[in-house]
């Protein structure tokens, strides 16, 4: 598998964790230990977690860790609506980072294709 650095989940996935972070700045002070503070660790999980599974050892491994970016990512999006909705995020930002978002999910989800047919041949192989 090639260094993290040089898969397109993980340069999505920085990409966005750096604009949502960004993003989190402007939501009220009274939501910065909360609401902002969620959506910064989720944006935040998503490369971190591609990239400590393309550490591992083992598509198994691997697969679990872009497993929880998935997750982080279905969180981020989730805070991502609910902010729109609260007027925390003006609707041209909303827009640019759900796309961002969107482009995440897709290449995350061709990865966790990839490594998870790896996976499952190990198993089988191991079988």
């Amino acid at each position: 598998m090639p260094p993290y650095r040089n898969l397109k989940a993980w340069e999505h996935a920085q990409r966005l964790a750096i604009e949502c972070v960004k993003a989190a700045r402007r939501f009220p002070e009274y939501e910065q230990d909360a609401l902002a503070d969620q959506f910064r660790r989720a944006a935040y999980s998503v490369p971190i977690n591609i990239a400590e599974g393309s550490a591992r050892k083992g598509s198994r491994e691997y697969k679990r860790f872009l497993d929880i970016a998935s997750g982080s990512l279905a969180e981020l999006e989730t805070i991502l609506g609910i902010a729109k909705e609260l007027g925390y995020i003006p609707p041209a930002d909303y827009v640019r980072l759900d796309t961002q978002a969107s482009e995440t999910g897709k290449t995350l989800y061709g990865l966790l294709r990839k490594i998870g047919a790896a996976a499952a041949k190990g198993r089988k192989d191991q079988g």
